[in-house]
């Protein structure tokens, strides 16, 4: 009997079901996480999180399993490279901008001492647990995924608008956005 989670969980792809099960809405504050999971909610932007999910391992390969600092440093040459592989998303902005948010990313490490301290500041360091009777009543971004949005902005990230951000705050489980019949609602890991 499977057991019953969120509902948008998509039970025809394991991926899906170990991804909501073992990661998603899980507090997350290793800054290499953190940065894989900022890239990947970046690369959604237009199509679905089956997609990204199916390609996260070929991701991982092509950018050094997000190892910030070297990512940070891929030339043009090597970005380039990447839109002849099949097994990524090919879309040359996002690639691009992998390498800036890497090098932005940097910058928020040097100044706060590392992004998991900034980005939870924003929260207090304590998740934020919304009562979710149904998914289909969650907003799309909130008044927190703007403030950081601009924020992330304004220290040069791309493709991180409120609607990216605030799928981030949910995945790196800064917001608690499981289903109150989830089992993982009051999980902590």
């Amino acid at each position: 009997m499977k057991k019953v989670t969120c509902s948008w969980v998509k039970a025809s792809n394991p991926l899906y079901i170990s991804y909501h099960d073992t990661e998603w809405g899980r507090p997350l504050h290793d800054d290499q996480a953190l940065f894989e999971l900022l890239c990947l909610e970046s690369y959604q932007a237009g199509l679905s999180w089956e997609t990204v999910l199916n390609k996260r391992q070929a991701f991982r390969k092509a950018f050094y399993n997000y190892d910030v600092e070297r990512v940070a440093t891929m030339t043009d040459q090597e970005l380039d490279s990447l839109l002849n592989n099949p097994d990524i998303i090919r879309h040359r902005a996002k690639l691009y901008a992998t390498r800036q948010n890497a090098q932005a990313f940097r910058q928020i490490q040097i100044t706060f001492g590392s992004f998991d301290h900034y980005l939870w500041s924003f929260v207090d360091g304590s998740p934020i647990v919304n009562s979710v009777p149904d998914y289909h009543l969650l907003p799309n971004q909130t008044i927190l995924s703007q403030i950081i949005s601009k924020d992330l902005k304004k220290r040069g990230f791309s493709f991180v608008g409120p609607v990216c951000i605030y799928s981030y705050l949910q995945a790196a489980g800064l917001v608690n956005d499981h289903e109150d019949h989830c089992p993982f609602k009051n999980s902590s890991g």
